[in-house]
């Protein structure tokens, strides 16, 4: 993390106890680095209700409440848009709530999460389809050393 303006901040001490426990668990974290991550991540569920933030296979993301990854709807919304490039806002939110089985809502929150968040929901996209195509490749090569 970059470094930014300097700020004295007082904790109870039950929150400093289990920054410090956080801190101590996850090597190359400091205090500051693991308050300003978490300090962040409330407002932005603050200003979009209905997203969270989970740590997975691919590092913490944005993700919907109940539901899926922001990307992932975000995706979804493209596609959608992509194959009906004639249909208006409202009805590929409903597209997309009817493929995927997210409530049309929380499309509506991804979509605002992803207006807010563009390049970082964008380089998550990017790197979930470079994975995806090794993978793809991966597998391609097996079926072809199996079927020899």
């Amino acid at each position: 993390m970059s470094s930014g303006t300097p700020r004295s901040i007082r904790f109870d001490q039950r929150v400093s106890d289990r920054l410090a426990s956080y801190v101590a668990s996850h090597p190359g974290w400091s205090g500051s680095s693991a308050a300003n991550r978490f300090v962040d991540e409330a407002l932005r569920m603050e200003d979009h209700p209905g997203v969270i933030f989970r740590d997975g296979p691919t590092g913490r993301r944005a993700v919907l409440i109940g539901g899926p990854d922001v990307r992932e709807v975000i995706r979804a919304v493209r596609s959608a848009r992509g194959s009906e490039p004639g249909l208006g806002a409202e009805e590929i939110v409903s597209l997309v709530a009817a493929g995927t089985g997210v409530p049309a809502r929380l499309v509506d929150i991804a979509i605002r999460y992803w207006a807010a968040y563009p390049d970082e929901i964008d380089t998550w996209i990017a790197e979930v389809e470079v994975f995806e195509e090794q993978q793809l490749q991966a597998w391609e090569r097996r079926q072809q050393l199996l079927a020899q």
